[in-house]
């Protein structure tokens, strides 16, 4: 049953030793609050302050939230999962951020959407608020990979400011405890297909007199890890497929014989290459495969519409096959150099015309063999999937 009582917006704010600047944050707040007439409750998230920033939040009627895992993400979760609105807005406690905008964010998910970003640069970023390699260089840049990578449509990825609710809180389910834990949310809310809106935010220098707990370079490489790792297509499939069509162009033009391009004479040793950038680029796209395929068992990332389609024609027995049919050319194809060899009593061969056998024998027989192994992990890694549906049709079958 709903709670009844339960207000229409939650604010979260995270909190750690902000004792300087908590008053006025929570006081803007309120000042929204009541400007916009919601029906609200304001969430300070403490994440083990020493300086008195609890009481200060108490005194001005915030229901403070003790998190002891230390970190933004872990702040955050904790001061969410406390949350009793339908609607959450999430914003930093140093001051930067320009409260007063909320009742547009709500506005926005009162409309159908069901995450809201702020946006510092249609918004306004107000001088010495953010340092010149942020608002030039790494903000932007994140952006436009997250865009690349996922087409999130968000302009402004590192935005503190950003409203979403309570079903889609639930649906990212957000696992990260640090500073990824924004990028995550990003990332999640285009994975999961959100409705996804964008607000303008203004940007003011922050109120405190100390340092940020932020580092931008240490920071900007974990959101940076984090896009990354959650995209195996981008990570692993892209190079991999590259180095793989590069090395077979490659080989299918200097398998006849030298190839030469103006004063350039290319041969057997650039043969070589070609089959190293076969097998290597192969093998990161079996990573590709395999990382993609976890990350589904596991619940990181939702289930990929092509691998679901691709299982559902290629098994173990498929790939068992393939494998074993390359691994027996690639030994046919060593088997034939051997007898040409002992043909010569075992000694010293053509290099040109003996690598020319050797380099594709081998190069099959690496592909055969990592065929038949890749599809035994990936076998494995499908067994969650399959005991769990053979489970829940024996559940229902009961019923």
């Amino acid at each position: 049953m709903a709670d009844r009582s339960a207000p229409e917006v939650s604010i979260v704010i995270p909190c750690l030793n902000e004792a300087e600047t908590i008053e006025g944050v929570v006081r803007e707040v309120q000042a929204a609050v009541e400007k916009n007439g919601l029906s609200a409750e304001v969430i300070v998230a403490d994440n083990g302050s020493s300086d008195g920033s609890q009481q200060i939040a108490a005194r001005l009627g915030a229901k403070v939230i003790s998190v002891v895992e230390r970190g933004y993400g872990s702040a955050l979760r904790g001061g969410i999962f406390a949350a009793r609105g339908r609607y959450i807005i999430m914003g930093d406690a140093d001051g930067s951020y320009d409260f007063s905008s909320i009742g547009t964010f709500v506005d926005k998910l009162r409309q159908g959407n069901d995450f809201v970003m702020g946006n510092r640069f249609k918004g306004g970023i107000q001088p010495g608020a953010m340092p010149w390699k942020n608002q030039w260089i790494g903000t932007p840049a994140l952006s436009r990979i997250a865009n690349l990578f996922y087409r999130t449509g968000i302009g402004d990825v590192n935005c503190g400011l950003r409203a979403f609710t309570k079903p889609a809180f639930v649906k990212m389910n957000l696992q990260t405890t640090g500073m990824e834990f924004a990028s995550e949310m990003v990332v999640k809310a285009s994975l999961h297909r959100l409705r996804i809106a964008e607000v303008p935010t203004i940007l003011r220098p922050d109120m405190r007199t100390r340092r940020p707990h932020l580092n931008p370079w240490r920071d900007g490489w974990r959101h940076l890890r984090f896009m990354l790792l959650y995209t195996p297509a981008w990570l692993f499939l892209v190079p991999g497929a590259a180095m793989f069509v590069v090395g077979v162009i490659g080989s299918a033009l200097l398998l006849p014989g030298p190839l030469r391009i103006g004063a350039a004479a290319f041969d057997i040793h650039t043969l070589l290459l070609m089959a190293f950038l076969i097998i290597v680029g192969y093998q990161v796209i079996v990573f590709a495969v395999s990382t993609r395929t976890f990350a589904t068992e596991t619940g990181l990332l939702p289930p990929s519409p092509v691998l679901s389609g691709l299982y559902r024609y290629v098994r173990l027995e498929t790939g068992l096959l393939l494998g074993g049919l390359a691994t027996l050319v690639g030994l046919a194809g060593v088997l034939i150099a051997a007898i040409a060899w002992s043909r010569v009593g075992f000694q010293q061969l053509d290099p040109d015309t003996t690598m020319r056998q050797l380099i594709p024998a081998v190069v099959l027989l690496s592909i055969g063999v990592q065929t038949v192994f890749a599809s035994f992990f990936l076998s494995m890694l499908g067994l969650h999937t399959s005991q769990r549906g053979h489970l829940e049709a024996g559940v229902n079958s009961d019923r």
